[in-house]
């Protein structure tokens, strides 16, 4: 017969789908009841009514019955009281002053804005699939949608309804094995945000410190365009993060992105590199290649600064078209887009191994 600690160790696998933490670390699992091959589950959620409750519930029955000598699985589904909830939280935090230790001097979360000079150069695409294709490596990775105006990472994750709420703190949601949070998820999709500085540094604010990230190795903060009041506040809230720029191939993308990595200089922000998106687009039919938005751009400012141009990634119809439905494309696995974002998270990953955020300026910009 099945023995409880076998049981709880099968358990200690599932991952909380939105806190992406073991569900016997959170303490959701309440009892474990074990008759001949019948073994019973008792499963406190979070909250009532938790989106997700299908999933745990069939993530418990498959784990418990792989085990040997299980024929049957039951789960009961409960709530967490309020002073559980609390006490998941506090653990969650592991501080007093804010939730997230994400800006702890001592977490092993690498930040990386990922910024443009300019809109319209597919910088949220890029953050998206760059996720993505980061947590296909096997990294645990998260995104904060720090375009509070164009709010798009819903959209291109797939997201679907509201962040779960704790005790007053936010779960991060959660798509394609990425943690996300963004304004896009609390509000409806066409709703304008009408809001000044200090309403918006409070709710970026918020999304660092009030969210119960999980243990991330990297967390992208997909930026407004330009560098402008909203840019600079967040870069000074992060002190010592990484920037990737993301330019297209003409100089009038190139131009106005270098103008983002001098503002990189005055923050303290290390510039990593540069991706070059749209830098061709290859005709389905033929396979020509024509380089629509011109050439090099991207190499340009790359050299500029002295950083390596990480990327190239082409213009294609179904990179718009997955992003509209929710499905990009660095989730696929034999999809060649795909595998463009997947060089680029492993080109992005070497490079981060080879430098550090000092505080110190690492490019000087001429």
């Amino acid at each position: 017969m099945v023995s409880r600690e076998q049981v709880m160790e099968a358990l200690r696998t599932i991952l909380d789908p939105e806190l992406r933490r073991s569900i016997v670390d959170l303490d959701m699992v309440k009892d474990v009841r074990i008759q001949d091959t019948r073994v019973e589950v008792d499963v406190l959620l979070t909250v009532a009514g938790c989106p997700l409750h299908r999933e745990i519930e069939s993530s418990v029955k498959a784990r418990v019955g792989q085990l040997p000598g299980v024929e049957e699985v039951h789960v009961t589904l409960g709530e967490m009281t309020p002073e559980q909830r609390q006490a998941l939280v506090n653990r969650l935090s592991g501080r007093r002053q804010a939730r997230s230790s994400i800006l702890d001097p001592a977490s092993n979360t690498q930040i990386i804005g990922i910024s443009s000079g300019k809109g319209g150069v597919g910088k949220s695409t890029v953050t998206a699939n760059l996720a993505v294709a980061l947590a296909r490596l096997g990294h645990r990775v998260g995104v904060i949608d720090a375009d509070i105006y164009g709010f798009s990472i819903p959209r291109i994750l797939g997201l679907k309804g509201r962040p779960m709420v704790i005790e007053g703190a936010l779960a991060p949601q959660t798509a394609h094995g990425v943690q996300a949070i963004s304004m896009g998820s609390l509000v409806d999709e066409e709703t304008a945000v009408i809001w000044r500085g200090p309403m918006l540094m409070k709710a970026l604010e918020q999304f660092l410190k009030d969210v119960l990230w999980g243990d991330l190795d990297y967390l992208l903060l997909d930026m407004p365009p330009g560098t402008g009041d909203i840019a600079i506040s967040m870069y000074q809230l992060i002190p010592q993060s990484y920037l990737l720029l993301v330019t297209t191939p003409q100089p009038v993308a190139s131009v106005v992105a270098r103008r983002v990595a001098k503002m990189a200089e005055k923050t303290n922000q290390t510039v990593v590199g540069v991706i070059e998106n749209m830098a061709y687009f290859i005709c389905p039919h033929c396979g020509h290649t024509e380089e629509i938005f011109g050439r090099g751009g991207g190499q340009q400012i790359a050299e500029a600064l002295g950083v390596p141009l990480l990327a190239r990634l082409p213009l294609d119809r179904s990179l718009r078209e997955s992003g509209d439905e929710g499905q990009p494309l660095a989730a696929l696995k034999d999809d060649r887009i795909g595998q463009a974002f997947l060089e680029a998270a492993r080109a992005l990953h070497e490079r981060l191994a080879e430098v550090e955020p000092t505080g110190v300026p690492y490019v000087r910009v001429p």
